[in-house]
């Protein structure tokens, strides 16, 4: 119960009927929708940021435990309140904010529903693909905390690949932004981190998430194979042709047999699996991509193949699926669903053992599985929830079904999180160092342990002071006679890099990663050492290199299987190591996300000898927090990458290329913001000035609109985007094959001189430019309109840089929400120029991590804001 004094004091700083400390409300939030409970102290109804951050400046001043609590869906007990504490309901903040169509975009609050959101967005030709199961009660706050998949997440990546932006409460009652309307801002990637984080580091009051364009055509299609194995061959050979549905799902013969008599949607019972395969496009794609799909299917054992020629016939194929719980219940009162994830090749033999596994414990279950993903979803029926013997077993079986994924490089959680559920086996999959860095993070952000305390780490041994189990300091090798490296330390791979970083600590000298563009004195630490093809999984379409591998190397070898990496850069020696730790995105994440999409993991060394692991080689993993995108942008501060694993895509059957004459800049700029409501395939729309590429004489404009993918679908795009602009009174089109917006970008970045990359929203960038015009038109300069991003170039000889010049850019962009960074400088204006001119709202949250990940502060690169 909550001393008499605090309970008063939590009464008056809200208004009056938003908190509760009767029984019959504590009761009714003791449990979220999984297995665990625990009752907490009070609850509370904020209904606005500032009352969040008066409930939280009130709880870290009586230390007293916060948990953030949407619609109680969530499966791993993340919501529930073991160790008592307030529960902070978010049921009043639940508003769309913002449908931004221009830019694809929406600012929420945490308790909408996902649903609604889809709804509303769809009301625009727009889509937020991250669709959960619960997704009809589930809301975009437990989505974001828990990083939320779902059946469409092959094609389309999961919640954390469209969150741009966040405002959240801190643990002291402060309130940030991280992220937000514009792309790649300096600093850490706060906004990464805080997805996923289960509501440990922040709670979030507001998000600003990307939108796509609603597909104009699907089909589904319900295929039979006699086992499972048969099944997941097909999967693997229809990727390997270089299609990707939106969608592949598969059930075994048990859930089938579960899910038939409640839902009644024509299942076979006699199938030993059962695929649902989605694509989507344009209506001129589909019947080639079914046809194709079909054709290999057969190939592999399929048979009895089912095409939904109506909505409503898709609708029961789908509900068919989405049945899965309610079927469940009328056979049993309760249910536990484990979510394990490994890699898509190991999928068949995973879940021979998982079977194994659920007979060696006498249960009954039944599988549901996201195929293209390797995402698992055992379905354990508890007939006797309060029989301590079955609940036992129940468990014990899900640990072993953990601990086979892991084996496997898996994770432990694709799509549940870890919460109270399983925090105990977080040691099968991440050392003591690992979760090390994690407790590390939590102590930046949230040092009293106010947040959600107890969740994703282990319990510590009774009786020890400790945070969790495994806890150790002893990073350090005392063994070891570690040598000072002096001018250039070259690491041979992790321990080596370690070993040194440790030493130039031990000696307080600053080192810098090699980055022809962030000299500073110091040892200069070279990745030239570190590379190499280290492995390619052809099936599970990722790759491991080595970070001192140069962007070239990688894409030849990749180009020899029809696959590539799509991530690009103006210098093709660029290693890949430097590409990320700068985060230098190109048009083509238009197509393919941006490069903290594509990274899955890496191995680290921090300067405190420390080596962790960030991840695994899958797309679905929420076992922890996300450190992977931590790195993605930090410019080699905090720790040094020897290793990275990448996803790996087919190349596009298909590039073409619209290149418009521009002769003014509003005309430019009008057609551009015709062009941007078209794509669907589209890999980038730029305008520049100047000489970039294919430029019809006698304009000084040119505006690029390239498209990549199936034939049909580039085709179809193309022809209603050239025909939008002939509508708005644009010229006739040049169509252009094998170059893109993309290159024109490369060519653009290559040119000698100071770099500005200016970043606003993209709905921002249009009136950015215009009031710029003049500023901007003193040399060249280029738009990526898909990004917001405007570079502009200055060369002595035509427009001196100078901090003058470079504060005409970056104050309006500031203005606006955005930044204004300089991306290149020649050597001699070093010193002479504020390079960053941005200062985030995380700042002290920066510092407090780097303090701990890099005491010494070993690791530097120039960027004052981020240094301690």
């Amino acid at each position: 119960m909550l001393k008499e004094t605090a309970q008063h004091s939590l009464e008056h700083i809200l208004p009056k009927g938003q908190v509760f400390v009767d029984r019959a409300t504590l009761i009714a939030y003791e449990v979220d929708a999984g297995i665990d409970r625990g009752r907490p102290e009070g609850v509370v109804f904020p209904r606005t940021t500032e009352e969040v951050a008066r409930v939280v400046r009130w709880a870290t001043q009586h230390n007293i435990p916060l948990v953030a609590r949407g619609a109680g869906t969530g499966l791993s007990g993340g919501a529930v309140a073991d160790r008592g504490g307030i529960i902070v309901e978010f049921a009043h903040m639940n508003h769309i904010l913002e449908i931004e169509t221009l830019g694809r975009s929406a600012i929420v609050e945490p308790a909408l529903i996902n649903l609604r959101l889809d709804e509303q967005a769809r009301a625009h030709g727009l889509y937020f693909p991250p669709d959960p199961s619960s997704q009809r009660a589930s809301t975009m706050g437990g989505n974001v905390a828990e990083n939320s998949g779902g059946p469409h997440c092959f094609k389309y990546g999961v919640t954390t690949n469209y969150v741009t932006g966040l405002k959240a409460v801190l643990a002291d009652g402060s309130i940030i932004h991280a992220g937000g309307s514009a792309f790649d801002y300096p600093g850490y990637d706060f906004c990464g981190l805080l997805t996923g984080s289960e509501g440990m580091l922040g709670m979030i009051t507001e998000i600003t998430v990307r939108l796509q364009r609603n597909p104009p055509g699907v089909r589904t299609m319900l295929v039979v194979f006699d086992s499972v194995e048969q099944a997941g061959v097909a999967v693997s050979a229809i990727i390997a042709a270089g299609l990707v549905p939106a969608t592949m799902e598969m059930m075994d013969k048990k859930i089938t047999h579960i899910i038939e008599p409640f839902a009644k949607a024509g299942l076979p019972l006699d199938a030993g699996a059962i695929l649902i395969i989605e694509v989507d496009g344009y209506t001129e794609s589909l019947g080639t991509q079914i046809h194709e799909i079909e054709q290999i299917l057969l190939a592999n054992g399929g048979k009895n193949i089912r095409i939904a020629n109506s909505e409503d016939e898709r609708a029961r194929i789908w509900l068919a699926r989405k049945s899965a719980a309610g079927a469940v219940t009328r056979l049993s009162p309760s249910y536990y669903t484990v979510d394990v994830t490994v890699p898509r090749s190991h999928l068949a033999e995973t879940l021979s053992e998982v079977n194994q596994i659920i007979e060696r414990y006498n249960l009954r279950a039944g599988h549901l599985l996201h195929a293209g993903d390797g995402n698992l979803h055992p379905m354990i029926l508890i007939p006797e929830p309060g029989n301590a013997e079955l609940m036992h077993r129940v468990h014990m079986a899900g640990r072993d079904m953990v601990q086979c994924c892991v084996e496997k490089g898996g994770s432990l959680s694709g799509e549940h999180g870890i919460g109270i559920e399983k925090r105990e086996f977080m040691t099968l999959m991440h050392k003591p160092h690992e979760l090390m860095a994690m407790w590390d993070i939590k102590q930046a952000f949230d040092p009293k342990n106010i947040l959600n305390p107890g969740k994703l780490f282990p319990a510590p041994e009774p009786g020890s002071q400790a945070p969790f189990k495994g806890y150790t300091l002893d990073y350090q090798d005392a063994t070891t006679n570690r040598e000072m490296p002096e001018h250039i330390f070259t690491p041979e791979n992790a321990e080596d890099a370690a070993q040194g970083l440790l030493a130039l600590a031990e000696g307080r000298q600053q080192a810098y990663i090699n980055h022809k563009r962030l000299q500073q004195p110091g040892v200069q630490i070279s990745t030239a050492n570190m590379r190499g093809i280290k492995e390619y999984a052809r099936d599970d379409m990722y790759i491991t290199v080595g970070a001192g591998t140069t962007l070239r190397e990688i894409q030849n070898f990749l180009g020899e299987e029809k696959k590539q990496l799509p991530i690009t850069s103006p210098w093709p020696d660029a290693t890949i190591g430097g590409i990320i730790a700068s985060n230098i995105n190109a048009p083509l994440r238009m197509r393919y996300g941006s490069i903290r999409d594509l990274v899955l993991y890496a191995t680290v060394a921090l300067s405190d000898g420390r080596i962790i692991r960030t991840g695994r080689p899958i797309v679905k993993n929420v076992a922890g927090y996300d450190i992977t995108r931590l790195f993605v942008g930090s410019y080699g501060t905090l720790g040094l990458m020897s290793d990275i694993t990448l996803k790996v895509s087919s190349l596009p059957r298909q590039q073409q290329t619209l290149v418009i004459p521009v002769d003014n800049l509003q005309q430019g700029l009008n057609w551009a913001r015709t062009a941007l409501a078209y794509p669907l395939v589209g890999s980038g729309i730029v305008l520049y000035r100047g000489n970039q590429g294919p430029r019809i004489q006698g304009s000084p404009y040119t505006l690029v609109y390239s498209a990549e993918g199936l034939r049909e679908d580039v085709e179809t795009e193309l022809q209603q985007v050239h025909e939008a602009l002939r509508e708005a009174g644009a010229p006739e089109a040049q169509i252009v094959e094998n170059w893109s917006a993309t290159n024109a970008w490369e060519q653009f970045l290559r040119r000698e001189g100071t770099h500005v990359r200016v970043g606003v929203s993209p709905r921002k960038a249009f009136s950015y430019i215009r009031q710029q015009q003049a500023v901007l038109e003193r040399d060249n300069y280029m738009v990526d309109f898909n990004s917001g991003h405007i570079y502009t170039a200055s060369q002595e000889e035509s427009v001196p840089c100078t901090q003058a010049w470079l504060e005409e850019l970056r104050t309006p962009a500031l203005q606006q929400d955005g930044y204004a960074l300089v991306a290149a400088l020649p050597d001699a204006l070093n010193g002479h120029i504020e390079r960053w001119g941005y200062q985030p709202d995380g700042l002290k949250v920066m510092q407090a991590l780097k303090q701990r990940w890099d005491p010494q502060s070993v690791l530097t690169s120039g960027i004052g804001f981020l240094e301690v």
